[in-house]
């Protein structure tokens, strides 16, 4: 079964480029981004860990974690690593799993849905959309779940925009419009009234009774 927001993500042992982790345990108190890809030394891929590695800093800026995985071995993933590095012009100083064994592939459901994996001969065609992202809260549920397929490169920019709508709206009576980035205004909910809203969030801008918009509470 997919997982679904609001599932409490696997939490599996796992072998990655900065040693053995457990899921739960390495998430501890911030957020994480878990994104997988099809295969190492391959071009598409190798764009979007570069854009993670420059990334670095605005994840880290937002206590939040990143977990590259893939289906090839730690000897890869660390030469893999130099062509990042070349590439993007940052190093990429996250942790990328060893999965070989699929067991995180399969817990996170993020294999085609007829998939084929030869131990010989293996190509990135294999796993076509294993290129899932995954955005975990501090409470080690799932928030946000993306599946691209093997021809899209993911936009992590995008993949950042969301994180900080999930993070704003994480347990309060709000939540993000279309195309919202941070500093704009917000939507509130419909659980709370006008005067319960104004009281909380100050002047309201009502667009229609049931959309009202108030300043981003930063």
């Amino acid at each position: 079964m997919s997982l679904r927001i609001n599932d409490v993500a696997p939490d599996l042992t796992v072998n990655t480029t900065e040693g053995e982790i457990k899921i739960h345990d390495w998430i501890g108190d911030g957020y994480a981004v878990i994104f997988s890809h099809p295969r190492d030394f391959t071009p598409v891929c190798t764009t979007e860990f570069g854009a993670v590695a420059q990334l670095a800093g605005e994840f880290e800026n937002r206590n939040t974690k990143v977990l590259g995985v893939s289906v090839d071995s730690l000897d890869d993933h660390v030469k893999w690593k130099n062509d990042i590095a070349e590439f993007a012009g940052s190093p990429a100083n996250f942790a990328m799993v060893d999965d070989r064994d699929l067991a995180m592939a399969k817990a996170y459901d993020m294999l085609p849905a007829e998939y084929y994996l030869p131990t010989e001969g293996r190509t990135p065609a294999h796993s076509a959309t294993v290129r899932s992202v995954f955005i975990i809260g501090p409470d080690k549920k799932v928030r946000l779940t993306m599946t691209y397929p093997m021809t899209i490169g993911r936009n992590f920019a995008e993949i950042l925009r969301a994180l900080d709508a999930v993070r704003k709206t994480d347990g309060v009576p709000i939540a993000t419009p279309a195309n919202w980035v941070p500093g704009q205004d917000v939507i509130v909910a419909l659980s709370l009234d006008d005067a319960e809203a104004e009281k909380r969030y100050g002047t309201l801008d009502k667009k229609l009774p049931y959309l009202r918009f108030a300043k981003d509470p930063a």
